[in-house]
C-alpha cells in the first residue's frame, strides 16, 4: 500500500487531499495544528501538531513516505493578507514549516514531495492591467510580489528546487490560483472572494446591498476544489517538477463575480464599494505549460463551482445563525 503524509491536513485544500489519496487506496497521515473544521477526517492517522517545530517534523516522517504533500502556511484572503499587520507571522511562520519539513523529508528519504506555492508570487508589476495580466511561469522574474506572502511563496520554491539539485530530492512545485469550494473558509477574514460573496449573499435580504472592496473591477480567476485535486495528482504521477500554475483561465471581474452568486442565488442585490484591501489589479492563470506537460484542462466552470458551493455556505450561514 503506497503512504502519504499530508501536512496542512486540517485546512481547505489539505483536507480534500486526503479524501482524494483514501478514495486511490493509499494509507494517509495529517498533520495540523486543527482537526478540520466542517467534515470527520479520513486520514488513517491525524496528528494535532505544530509544524515550525523541527523535532515535530522529525516525528511525523517517521517512515520514507511515498508521497508528501506540503500545504501548511500561515495564510488567508486579501483581508489577512494584503493589509500588512500579519506579514511577520506570515514570513515567519511559513518559512519555518517549509525548512524544517524539507530537512526532515530529506533525512527521512521521503520519495516525492509536493509543496504548494501561490500566484501571489507573480511579480506586481505584471498585474497592472486587469485585462491582460501575465502570469506565464517564465514571468516570475525579475522578483516582485505584492505581499510578503507572495515573497516567502517565492523563497521557498527555491528552497525546495535547491534541495532537488543538491540532494536529488523529487519534488513538485505548484502555483495555485484562487481554489475554492465547499469545506473551505467562509468567515473571520481568512475567506477568498468565492467564499466571501457567497455568505454576503446568502446572509443578504432580496433587494437590499452587499458590501465589495474597491470598484470590482478588478480581475481574477477561480479554480475549483475537484479540478485543482485532478491536476495536483497529474503533476504528481508526473516526471515534471515545476513550478506551474494551476488555476483557471476564466477571468472575471470582482463584480461578475457577485453577479453569478446572486444569480445562483437568485437574488437582485445592489452593490456598495467601500474602501480596502485589494491585492493586484488583475490575476489570471496562464495554462499554456501544464497543458503541454500534463495535457490538464479543468473540467468546471466558474458557474459550475459556484453552484456546488453556494448552497453549502448557504447551509453554513443558517447554521451559524447569521
Amino acid at each position: 500500500m503506497k503512504t502519504a503524509l499530508v501536512c496542512g491536513a486540517g485546512g481547505f485544500i489539505g483536507s480534500h487531499i486526503v479524501k482524494r489519496l483514501k478514495k486511490e487506496g493509499y494509507w494517509v497521515r495529517g498533520v495540523d495544528l486543527k482537526h478540520t473544521e466542517f467534515s470527520e477526517t479520513v486520514a488513517d492517522d491525524f496528528v494535532i501538531s505544530d509544524l515550525r517545530d523541527s523535532v515535530i517534523c522529525r516525528d511525523v516522517t517517521d517512515q520514507p513516505f511515498d508521497d508528501v504533500y506540503q500545504l501548511a502556511a500561515d495564510m488567508g484572503g486579501a483581508e489577512f493578507v494584503f493589509t500588512g499587520d500579519n506579514d511577520a507571522d506570515i514570513m515567519h511562520n511559513s518559512a519555518l514549516i517549509n525548512l524544517n519539513m524539507i530537512e526532515a523529508c530529506y533525512q527521512a528519504g521521503v520519495k516525492k514531495i509536493f509543496y504548494s506555492s501561490s500566484a501571489c508570487m507573480y511579480p506586481e508589476y505584471n498585474q497592472m492591467d486587469p485585462d491582460n495580466p501575465k502570469c506565464s511561469e517564465d514571468s516570475a522574474y525579475p522578483a516582485a510580489p505584492d505581499s510578503e506572502y507572495g515573497w516567502e511563496k517565492l523563497f521557498s520554491e527555491r528552497l525546495y528546487l535547491a534541495f532537488h539539485r543538491n540532494y536529488g530530492m523529487e519534488v513538485r512545485i505548484a502555483r495555485f490560483h484562487n481554489i475554492f469550494g465547499p469545506e473551505g473558509t467562509w468567515t473571520d477574514g481568512r475567506e477568498k472572494a468565492p467564499a466571501a460573496f457567497c455568505r454576503k449573499v446568502a446572509e443578504a435580504r432580496n433587494g437590499s446591498e452587499i458590501e465589495m472592496w474597491g470598484d470590482g473591477e478588478q480581475t481574477r480567476s477561480f479554480l475549483y476544489i475537484d479540478d485543482c485535486l485532478d491536476a495536483v495528482r497529474a503533476l504528481m504521477e508526473s516526471t515534471f517538477i515545476g513550478p506551474v500554475n494551476i488555476g483557471s483561465e476564466d477571468m472575471v471581474t470582482i463584480n461578475q463575480l457577485a453577479d453569478i452568486v446572486m444569480s445562483i442565488a437568485g437574488k437582485n442585490l445592489a452593490i456598495k464599494h467601500i474602501p480596502g484591501p485589494l491585492g493586484v489589479r488583475g490575476r489570471n492563470s496562464d495554462n499554456n505549460l501544464i497543458r503541454e506537460k500534463l495535457g490538464w484542462e479543468p473540467k468546471y466552470t466558474l458557474k459550475d463551482g459556484l453552484a456546488k458551493t453556494y448552497p453549502w455556505i448557504k447551509e453554513q450561514v443558517k447554521q451559524a445563525g447569521h
